[in-house]
């Protein structure tokens, strides 16, 4: 079977060629006369995965120096307890930005830990919008600023970057890391699980401002504190090493498309075109705020659950797959991270336009 068009939200689609070359790695990395997967992460081989992987994500997200890059486990839910547990340093007290189901998730774990304040949300609009906030909006004494910077059920993406003043802002990126570009140093804390643009689930990757570490209190678990990752460049234990390694082949895809900068370009192509196939639709409709749609989740529906369930069905038969949305909103999504080449947008399209014409 040849492959088809992979629209997961995540995991989710991975290039072509950063496949092909991990297939061809598979059983002997290099002069290691073994696979990534069967060496110690104490070892020279390993060593060096980490370490280029570390420089080619610094180069491309541009981190400033002044920020540790840790490689963690326990996927982005993990970091919704990581980040109170480090963070509430002085006033015990955070504000969130509540946009989606996964904001709301980081929102309710972090209230075991401190005094959490719900700033503004998108809920009562089954979060159609980014919620537009400023700097005075927040306390002044709260100990960080919590978003979630794109929304996959939702298909929403911040527009901007909240000004918070001096209070640290922390980002969940996990499904538009590397798609579009970011001043890092307005963030304390960046976090993306691997799942959408970097490769294999199981690994986080973090970017964290160095006067934000060593706070933690004597009570969080070793592996949570972001001193014990730092402290042993993540290698306090055995860390995900085959999808470190798989990290670093799609950081040098990355470089080699142009970097950042070039993809950017590329994603807002790729969405403008299916927006625009969806707003001139008589058919489809995109219930998102047109300047808080995200670049790589794009939603829509008929109207009709029916006849969604129809198009997910046909568009799979056509090799066009995963684009039903969420279980807990219906529809359909078609997630464009990346990996997915322009290709694949116009086939969605063309599948789109024929169902249209088929179904009116």
């Amino acid at each position: 079977m040849e492959r088809v068009y992979n629209f997961s939200a995540g995991p989710s689609m991975l290039p072509l060629e950063v496949l092909e070359k991990a297939g061809k790695e598979m059983t002997n990395y290099g002069e290691a006369g073994m696979s990534v997967m069967e060496m110690s992460h104490r070892s020279k081989d390993f060593d060096n995965i980490i370490k280029e992987a570390e420089a080619l994500f610094r180069e491309l997200m541009n981190i400033p120096d002044n920020y540790k890059v840790l490689f963690l486990q326990g996927g982005g839910s993990t970091q919704f307890a990581m980040v109170p547990l480090n963070l509430m340093r002085n006033s015990k007290k955070a504000d969130y930005i509540v946009t989606g189901q996964w904001a709301k998730k980081a929102m309710t774990e972090a209230k075991k830990f401190g005094d959490i304040r719900v700033v503004a949300t998108s809920e009562p609009d089954v979060y159609t919008y980014i919620p537009k906030v400023k700097k005075e909006d927040f306390r002044e004494d709260a100990d960080y600023v919590y978003i979630t910077a794109n929304n996959t059920i939702y298909g929403t993406r911040y527009p901007y970057i909240p000004d918070t003043g001096d209070i640290p802002l922390v980002a969940d990126m996990s499904s538009n890391i590397l798609s579009q570009e970011y001043d890092i140093s307005k963030f304390g804390l960046i976090f993306a699980g691997a799942q959408k643009n970097i490769g294999p689930a199981g690994l986080v990757v973090a970017a964290i401002r160095e006067d934000l570490i060593g706070f933690a209190p004597e009570n969080c678990p070793t592996m949570l504190n972001y001193k014990t990752q730092a402290d042993n460049d993540s290698l306090y234990n055995t860390p995900p090493t085959y999808s470190i390694y798989f990290a670093k082949l799609v950081f040098e895809w990355v470089k080699s498309k142009g970097g950042v900068k070039e993809l950017q370009k590329i994603n807002e192509r790729k969405a403008a075109k299916l927006y625009d196939a969806i707003d001139r639709s008589e058919l489809f409709n995109c219930p998102v705020n047109k300047e808080d749609r995200s670049l790589m989740n794009v939603v829509f529906v008929t109207g009709n659950a029916d006849l969604d369930k129809k198009f997910v069905a046909e568009a799979k038969a056509a090799g066009l797959v995963n684009l039903g949305g969420h279980r807990t909103v219906g529809g359909m999504r078609a997630s464009i991270y990346n990996a997915m080449p322009e290709e694949g947008v116009d086939a969605l399209i063309a599948f789109m336009e024929k169902f249209e014409a088929e179904n009116k």
